[in-house]
């Protein structure tokens, strides 16, 4: 067989890799044997590359392909592993609109190479041109949607959705704008409209995120990845290259389906996600120290009493949020689970789909600390079973446990599938004040009769209440 034929059979086994890897991520039990079988498929897809002729005897440019790769693993290697888990959402935005932009820049080189090669001598094929204006316009939105993300869930700018006057009508001319020019472009093969349309596909990746904010965030990164892969398979048109086609497919395909999955775990359409500004109106009242304009009552326990309460329990669920990864507060959390299993009291995780700041953020957030898979139980597993637990946990969670979800219409999550803590016998939220969740609206959970209050840092509390079990 040619060398070409044992690329293409390589790049096949890459592809199955990647396929395996998918359905090893669709599970927390697989999903580390999943990642490190994606990232083997991918390694040995890129060492098959350099046998390339055109590649191998690439002179110069050969040099700058192994400099690029190893500055790009010097930053990205450090990064992954000193990056905290609260910082995790902002990684994953920063690394996926950096795929984009490559997807992007790859088109617009195969565009250049194209209209600039010595045998050109007219307009190229309609469909070269098509795949390459996809590929910028998908990986230009995807960057610099990403980049607007990336400087909201790091708080350089508010999180909140960023409205102002005509926006809809601003959208929607850049958006004819570019539409226009890459009809022109197909028409010309003009080099100058493309990069004008690509300037305007970077503005419209802005101006697209910009009203997103509050609980949709995670929604938004979901839909980026998804972007980013249609991107890289564009590219792959460009180049002709299949693995390209199939992966970008696959991350494009997966990414469009969790998206849909956790619009509809939201309860709301994909548009109403993308076109509602939702959490752009705060309906709080309660301040840092839970004193709002009516002041309404709460009750306030101490890890002694909660921690007794816990120890002759029978059933415990812990509810985790955004509030644990804040505090680090994972290995703690477990700690006080495996201490109350220990003393047979029945203890599991009910995971909300949008918990967090990113798709499955808390059970990312819970493997680091070892947690046996058996005790993560998705949202439509976990209900049925609070009605039965004498106590319902909730660590950094607010939104997800909100009733106004099932009783205010109205409300931003009107609608929204909930935990059922309010189900559960006692009800126990540990959190810093009297804030709003990332939603930004009031939780009557918190004066429920049931609710007891423990306000302080996650880990330290929790690490209270261990001492507190362990004592009682």
């Amino acid at each position: 067989m040619s060398l070409l034929t044992w690329v293409d059979l390589v790049y096949l086994l890459a592809a199955i890799g990647f396929i395996l890897a998918l359905k090893g991520l669709s599970s927390p039990k697989f999903a580390r044997q999943g990642n490190m079988l994606g990232a083997g498929a991918a390694t040995l897809a890129i060492a098959m590359t350099f046998t390339i002729p055109s590649v191998r005897h690439a002179g110069s440019r050969l040099i700058l392909m192994v400099v690029a790769m190893i500055i790009g693993t010097a930053i990205a290697v450090p990064a992954a592993r000193r990056v905290k888990m609260t910082a995790m959402p902002q990684m994953v935005a920063i690394f996926n609109g950096v795929g984009g932009g490559a997807a992007a820049l790859v088109s617009m080189t195969a565009f250049l190479i194209l209209t600039s090669h010595d045998s050109f001598t007219g307009k190229p094929a309609v469909y070269k041109i098509v795949e390459v204006i996809l590929g910028i316009l998908i990986g230009c939105v995807s960057f610099s949607g990403s980049a607007i993300a990336f400087i909201k869930l790091q708080e350089l700018i508010t999180g909140r959705p960023i409205t102002y006057p005509a926006q809809q009508v601003i959208n929607a001319f850049v958006g004819i704008a570019i539409v226009g020019l890459a009809v022109a472009t197909v028409l010309t093969a003009n080099v100058a409209l493309l990069v004008v349309m690509s300037v305007l596909a970077l503005v419209l990746g802005v101006i697209f995120v910009l009203p997103i904010g509050g609980a949709d965030v995670p929604v938004l990164i979901s839909l980026l990845n998804s972007f980013t892969g249609l991107a890289v398979a564009a590219s792959g048109f460009s180049l002709g290259n299949n693995l390209l086609i199939i992966a970008g497919t696959l991350v494009g395909a997966s990414g469009i389906l969790l998206t849909r999955m956790m619009s509809k775990a939201m309860g709301r359409s994909l548009a109403n996600v993308l076109f509602s500004a939702f959490g752009s109106v705060v309906t709080a009242s309660g301040g840092a120290d839970g004193a709002g304009a009516d002041a309404r009552p709460v009750k306030v326990g101490t890890p002694e009493d909660i921690g007794v309460l816990m120890a002759y329990a029978r059933k415990v669920v812990i509810i985790p949020g955004y509030g644990l990864a804040v505090a680090q507060a994972q290995h703690t959390a477990r700690e006080l689970a495996d201490l109350l299993t220990e003393r047979g009291v029945e203890v599991f995780y009910a995971i909300h789909p949008v918990a967090g700041r990113m798709p499955g953020h808390m059970n990312v957030l819970l493997a680091e600390a070892n947690v046996p898979y058996d005790e993560l139980k998705e949202m439509d597993e976990a209900n049925p079973e609070l009605a039965t637990a004498d106590v319902a946990l909730v660590v950094g969670a607010n939104d997800t446990v909100n009733p106004a979800a099932n009783n205010t219409p109205g409300s931003p999550i009107y609608g929204m599938p909930i935990i059922h803590a309010d189900l559960a016998q006692h009800i126990v939220f540990l959190k810093r004040s009297m804030r709003p969740g990332f939603a930004g609206i009031d939780n009557e959970l918190l004066y429920d009769p049931k609710t007891t209050m423990l306000f302080g840092d996650a880990k330290d509390t929790l690490t209270k209440l261990v001492a507190a079990v362990k004592s009682a």
